[in-house]
Protein backbone atom coordinates (compact mmCIF):
# COMPACT_ATOMS: atom_id res chain seq x y z
CA UNK A 1 0.00 0.00 0.00
CA UNK A 2 2.80 2.61 0.77
CA UNK A 3 4.63 2.00 -2.60
CA UNK A 4 1.26 2.62 -4.25
CA UNK A 5 0.34 5.54 -2.18
CA UNK A 6 3.99 7.26 -3.14
CA UNK A 7 3.54 6.10 -7.01
CA UNK A 8 0.31 7.94 -7.02
CA UNK A 9 1.91 11.43 -5.30
CA UNK A 10 4.55 11.12 -7.29
CA UNK A 11 2.85 10.86 -10.37
CA UNK A 12 0.04 13.48 -9.37
CA UNK A 13 3.62 15.93 -9.43
CA UNK A 14 4.32 14.51 -13.20
CA UNK A 15 7.64 13.61 -11.68
CA UNK A 16 9.36 10.65 -13.64
CA UNK A 17 9.16 7.26 -11.78
CA UNK A 18 11.67 4.07 -12.19
CA UNK A 19 9.80 0.95 -11.11
CA UNK A 20 12.23 -1.79 -10.59
CA UNK A 21 11.05 -5.25 -11.90
CA UNK A 22 13.72 -7.45 -10.73
CA UNK A 23 11.52 -9.89 -8.48
CA UNK A 24 15.08 -10.60 -6.83
CA UNK A 25 15.94 -6.69 -6.22
CA UNK A 26 15.06 -4.76 -2.96
CA UNK A 27 16.20 -1.33 -1.99
CA UNK A 28 14.77 0.64 1.00
CA UNK A 29 15.53 4.26 0.73
CA UNK A 30 16.55 4.43 4.24
CA UNK A 31 19.83 2.52 2.40
CA UNK A 32 20.31 5.07 0.22
CA UNK A 33 22.58 8.01 0.92
CA UNK A 34 22.69 10.25 -1.37
CA UNK A 35 25.12 13.16 -1.03
CA UNK A 36 25.10 15.55 -3.89
CA UNK A 37 27.63 13.90 -5.98
CA UNK A 38 27.15 10.32 -5.11
CA UNK A 39 25.34 7.82 -3.50
CA UNK A 40 26.07 4.92 -0.87
CA UNK A 41 23.61 2.16 -0.62
CA UNK A 42 23.82 0.40 2.68
CA UNK A 43 23.84 -3.73 2.06
CA UNK A 44 21.72 -4.71 4.99
CA UNK A 45 18.41 -6.62 5.65
CA UNK A 46 16.20 -4.40 3.31
CA UNK A 47 18.60 -3.82 0.53
CA UNK A 48 20.43 -5.98 -1.67
CA UNK A 49 23.21 -6.33 -4.67
CA UNK A 50 20.88 -6.25 -7.31
CA UNK A 51 18.63 -2.94 -5.97
CA UNK A 52 21.80 -1.39 -5.92
CA UNK A 53 22.88 -2.42 -9.36
CA UNK A 54 19.31 -1.03 -10.78
CA UNK A 55 19.53 2.35 -8.51
CA UNK A 56 23.63 2.82 -10.43
CA UNK A 57 21.70 1.70 -13.87
CA UNK A 58 18.82 4.42 -13.21
CA UNK A 59 21.72 7.03 -12.40
CA UNK A 60 24.42 6.48 -14.67
CA UNK A 61 25.95 10.29 -14.10
CA UNK A 62 26.60 9.29 -9.92
CA UNK A 63 29.44 7.00 -8.58
CA UNK A 64 26.97 4.09 -6.78
CA UNK A 65 29.31 2.39 -3.97
CA UNK A 66 27.69 -0.22 -1.76
CA UNK A 67 28.28 -0.50 2.12
CA UNK A 68 28.10 -3.24 4.31
CA UNK A 69 25.53 -2.74 7.44
CA UNK A 70 25.01 -4.88 10.29
CA UNK A 71 23.51 -5.39 13.63
CA UNK A 72 21.00 -1.99 12.53
CA UNK A 73 17.93 -1.85 9.98
CA UNK A 74 19.67 0.42 7.65
CA UNK A 75 22.55 2.81 6.81
CA UNK A 76 20.80 5.66 7.40
CA UNK A 77 20.16 4.43 10.74
CA UNK A 78 23.45 5.89 11.98
CA UNK A 79 24.40 8.28 9.30
CA UNK A 80 23.00 11.28 6.90
CA UNK A 81 23.61 14.38 5.30
CA UNK A 82 23.79 17.42 7.89
CA UNK A 83 24.80 20.02 5.16
CA UNK A 84 26.24 20.33 1.78
CA UNK A 85 29.34 18.21 2.63
CA UNK A 86 28.45 16.90 5.31
CA UNK A 87 28.02 13.35 6.93
CA UNK A 88 26.31 12.86 10.38
CA UNK A 89 27.73 9.80 11.70
CA UNK A 90 27.14 7.95 14.62
CA UNK A 91 29.89 6.97 17.63
CA UNK A 92 29.12 3.34 17.72
CA UNK A 93 31.87 0.70 15.71
CA UNK A 94 29.31 -0.42 13.43
CA UNK A 95 28.62 3.70 12.25
CA UNK A 96 32.34 4.30 12.26
CA UNK A 97 33.15 1.15 10.33
CA UNK A 98 30.55 2.14 7.82
CA UNK A 99 31.85 5.57 7.05
CA UNK A 100 35.21 4.26 6.91
CA UNK A 101 34.16 1.75 4.33
CA UNK A 102 32.28 5.38 2.84
CA UNK A 103 35.68 7.32 2.93
CA UNK A 104 37.89 4.44 0.59
CA UNK A 105 35.00 3.94 -1.65
CA UNK A 106 34.87 8.01 -2.88
CA UNK A 107 37.29 10.10 -4.53
CA UNK A 108 35.91 13.12 -2.39
CA UNK A 109 36.56 14.43 1.01
CA UNK A 110 33.38 14.64 3.43
CA UNK A 111 33.81 17.01 6.14
CA UNK A 112 32.25 14.40 9.16
CA UNK A 113 30.00 15.78 12.29
CA UNK A 114 30.09 12.88 14.56
CA UNK A 115 27.29 12.69 17.18
CA UNK A 116 27.10 10.41 20.39
CA UNK A 117 24.28 8.96 19.61
CA UNK A 118 23.42 6.59 16.39
CA UNK A 119 20.08 7.40 15.96
CA UNK A 120 20.83 11.32 16.08
CA UNK A 121 23.33 10.94 13.00
CA UNK A 122 19.73 10.60 10.97
CA UNK A 123 18.95 14.23 10.28
CA UNK A 124 17.01 16.33 7.74
CA UNK A 125 19.43 18.73 5.72
CA UNK A 126 17.46 21.68 3.62
CA UNK A 127 18.92 24.30 1.63
CA UNK A 128 15.94 26.82 1.21
CA UNK A 129 16.65 29.85 -0.67
CA UNK A 130 14.92 32.76 2.24
CA UNK A 131 16.81 30.29 5.00
CA UNK A 132 19.76 29.30 4.06
CA UNK A 133 21.10 26.21 5.55
CA UNK A 134 18.25 24.08 7.66
CA UNK A 135 19.12 20.92 9.64
CA UNK A 136 16.47 19.03 11.61
CA UNK A 137 17.85 16.63 14.28
CA UNK A 138 16.79 14.93 16.96
CA UNK A 139 15.96 16.84 20.32
CA UNK A 140 17.56 17.68 23.00
CA UNK A 141 15.48 15.87 25.40
CA UNK A 142 16.06 12.24 23.64
CA UNK A 143 19.42 12.68 22.59
CA UNK A 144 21.03 15.70 24.52
CA UNK A 145 24.68 15.17 24.48
CA UNK A 146 24.07 14.79 20.66
CA UNK A 147 21.74 18.02 20.29
CA UNK A 148 24.89 19.87 21.67
CA UNK A 149 27.03 18.54 19.02
CA UNK A 150 24.16 19.79 16.69
CA UNK A 151 24.08 23.29 18.34
CA UNK A 152 27.80 23.82 17.26
CA UNK A 153 26.60 24.46 13.69
CA UNK A 154 26.79 28.26 13.50
CA UNK A 155 25.51 28.04 9.99
CA UNK A 156 22.21 26.67 10.26
CA UNK A 157 19.05 27.23 11.24
CA UNK A 158 18.64 24.20 13.81
CA UNK A 159 15.18 22.89 14.27
CA UNK A 160 14.56 19.71 17.10
CA UNK A 161 12.44 17.33 16.06
CA UNK A 162 10.92 14.51 18.86
CA UNK A 163 10.60 11.27 17.37
CA UNK A 164 10.40 9.08 20.35
CA UNK A 165 7.19 7.68 19.07
CA UNK A 166 8.19 6.61 15.25
CA UNK A 167 11.04 5.09 16.44
CA UNK A 168 9.51 2.80 18.27
CA UNK A 169 8.28 1.26 14.99
CA UNK A 170 11.77 2.13 13.61
CA UNK A 171 10.78 5.34 11.97
CA UNK A 172 13.75 7.96 11.73
CA UNK A 173 13.66 11.50 10.71
CA UNK A 174 14.62 10.59 6.95
CA UNK A 175 12.27 7.57 7.00
CA UNK A 176 9.15 9.67 7.14
CA UNK A 177 9.99 12.42 4.76
CA UNK A 178 10.00 12.94 1.03
CA UNK A 179 12.13 15.72 -0.43
CA UNK A 180 10.94 16.96 -3.46
CA UNK A 181 12.91 19.91 -5.08
CA UNK A 182 10.02 21.79 -6.06
CA UNK A 183 9.50 23.82 -9.32
CA UNK A 184 7.70 26.86 -10.03
CA UNK A 185 5.66 24.53 -12.64
CA UNK A 186 4.85 22.24 -10.45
Amino acid sequence: KQIEAMKRVLESLNLNIVEMIDENATLDGGDVLFTGREFFVGLSRRTNQRGAEILADTFKDYAVSTVPVHDVLHLKSFCSMAGPNLIAIGSSEAAQKALKTMQQMSDHRYDKLTVPDDAAANCIYLNIPSKGHVLLHRAPEEYPESAKVFEKLKDHMLIPIANTELEKVDGSLTCCSVLINKTSEL
